[in-house]
């Protein structure tokens, strides 16, 4: 453990954005697998769940949870399938 305060601080905030990341992945991995299950299942709520996995996708980039390029490719993957 650190000695300096500024650090010790940092060592909390770190584990909450930690915490809070690895949460808002966890959806993430949930909502894309719901989407594609959806699609492959020609499911009249597919769009849906795609559009809402996009939208997810989209928010966690803009708020750095997850990289941008990650989230385009991710969304791009999904898109192909929902088009096929």
């Amino acid at each position: 453990m650190a000695n300096i305060k500024s650090q010790k601080q940092r060592v909390i905030t770190n584990e909450k954005a930690r915490v809070r990341n690895a949460d808002v992945r966890s959806e993430l991995k949930t909502l894309q697998k719901s989407a594609a299950t959806a699609v492959a299942e020609k499911s009249k709520d597919a769009p849906k769940k795609v559009s809402l996995a996009q939208s997810k996708l989209a928010s966690a980039a803009s708020k750095g949870r997850i990289h941008k390029k990650t989230a385009a490719r991710k969304t791009s993957r999904l898109m192909k399938k929902a088009a096929n």
